[in-house]
C-alpha cells in the first residue's frame, strides 16, 4: 500500500508537507499542492485507511429521473458495487470545472480508487489526460486505445443502426434521413459512420441533404424536418430518442402523420418510447446492464485485468412509428395492392 513516505520520497519533500498538501493547508503553495495530488493519484494513494470507493462523473446526461438516460446506468452500477461493499459517489461535471483541476487531482481529492465517466465528448479537457492516467477508468460510449488503465463500455451501434436501416428498406423506404448531434462526440461519430455503412449495404446513396447535425435537440427537429421532407425523405432515423420525440412534435405542428407520411426511428428505448403516440420504433440500449458492465469492467481494472471494450447487443424494437413507404400521388399501385 502506498504511504505518505512513498509520496514524499518521490517528490523529495517531507512527509509533513505531503500531509499538508493532501489536506489543503494554507502554508503549501498551489503549485506544490497540485504536484502532491497528482503524484498521490498516480501512485494509487487512497488515504490513511484504504476506502472501497468509486466515482461516477456525469456530463451532458440526465440521471436524476427514471425517464432520463443515465438513471438506469447509475442504478445498475450501484447495484453491483453495493453487493461487493463499494461506495459510489455521483459527481456532475462541466467543461469549465475540468479546466480548473486535473483528473488526477480530482481523483485524489475524492479518495476514489477509480471512476466511470458518462456523457463525455472528445472535446472535454480531461480526455487528453486520460491517455496517460494511471487511474483505473471506464468510459461509456468513448474509446481510448493506447492506455491499458482505460476501458470502454458501450452498445453495438453498428449492429443497431444496420438493423434499423434494413427494417426501413424492407418497408420500401429509399430516402432515409439521419438526425443527430455534432461529430465532436465519439458515439455520435460512430453512429453517423454506422448509418453511412448501413445505407451502403442496402445499396442506398448517402445524401448530404438528408443529414442533420445539430447540438440542440428541439432546434435540430425544427431546422431539419422541413429540409428532409422537401428533399423527399420518407423516414427519419434519429441518433437518440430525445431527437425522435422532438421530431414527433414538429410533425404534429406541420400536420404530418406518423407513420403514414413519415416513419420515425429512435435510439435508446427510453421508458417513454413505448407510450408515444404512436409508440416509437427504436434501438434498445439496456442501460441497467451497461451500468453493471461498467462496474464489472472497473473492478477488473482495479485488479490489473486489462479489458479493452465490453459491447452489448442493441436490438431493434419495432413499434408503430414505422410503416410502409407512402404511395406517391398518381403512382401506379403495386401488384399486391391491385389484387386487394
Amino acid at each position: 500500500m502506498v504511504t505518505l513516505n512513498d509520496i514524499a520520497t518521490r517528490l523529495g519533500i517531507s512527509k509533513s508537507t505531503v500531509s499538508k498538501g493532501l489536506n489543503n493547508a494554507s502554508d503549501v503553495s498551489e503549485e506544490l499542492r497540485r504536484r502532491i495530488l497528482e503524484t498521490a493519484a498516480e501512485m494509487g494513494y487512497v488515504g490513511v485507511r484504504p476506502q472501497k470507493k468509486f466515482c461516477i462523473f456525469v456530463e451532458n446526461m440526465g440521471y436524476t429521473d427514471p425517464n432520463q438516460f443515465g438513471y438506469d446506468i447509475i442504478a445498475g452500477f450501484k447495484e453491483m458495487a453495493g453487493s461487493d461493499g463499494w461506495m459510489v459517489d455521483v459527481v456532475p461535471l462541466t467543461k469549465e470545472y475540468q479546466s480548473t483541476i486535473t483528473y488526477q487531482e480530482a481523483i485524489a481529492q475524492g479518495s476514489w480508487r477509480g471512476a466511470f465517466l458518462l456523457g463525455f465528448s472528445l472535446l472535454d479537457p480531461w480526455m487528453e489526460e486520460l491517455r496517460t492516467t494511471q487511474v483505473p477508468t471506464v468510459l461509456y460510449d468513448n474509446y481510448i486505445k493506447e492506455n491499458p488503465r482505460i476501458a470502454s463500455v458501450r452498445c453495438d451501434n453498428s449492429g443497431g443502426l444496420e438493423a434499423a436501416v434494413r427494417h426501413l428498406y424492407d418497408l420500401g423506404h429509399r430516402r432515409i434521413a439521419l438526425l443527430c448531434g455534432p461529430l465532436d462526440s465519439y458515439v455520435v461519430r460512430e453512429r453517423y459512420n454506422a448509418y453511412c455503412a448501413a445505407m451502403e449495404k442496402c445499396g442506398l446513396p448517402v445524401d448530404e441533404d438528408l443529414i442533420g447535425l445539430e447540438y440542440y435537440v428541439a432546434e435540430s427537429a425544427r431546422k431539419y424536418l422541413p429540409r428532409f421532407i422537401e428533399n423527399g425523405a420518407t423516414a427519419i432515423l434519429c441518433a437518440d430518442d430525445a431527437r425522435a420525440i422532438a421530431v414527433y412534435t414538429e410533425c404534429r405542428d406541420r400536420c404530418l402523420r406518423i407513420p403514414a407520411d413519415v416513419s420515425i426511428v429512435g435510439f435508446d428505448d427510453l421508458p417513454m418510447a413505448a407510450y408515444m403516440n404512436p409508440p416509437l420504433t427504436t434501438i434498445r440500449q439496456d442501460r441497467t446492464a451497461l451500468g453493471k458492465c461498467g462496474y464489472y469492467t472497473l473492478s477488473c481494472l482495479i485488479n490489473d485485468v486489462a479489458i479493452d471494450t465490453i459491447q452489448l447487443r442493441a436490438p431493434l424494437i419495432v413499434r408503430g412509428s414505422t410503416g410502409p413507404v407512402p404511395q406517391q400521388e398518381g403512382a401506379e399501385p403495386s401488384e399486391e395492392e391491385a389484387s386487394l
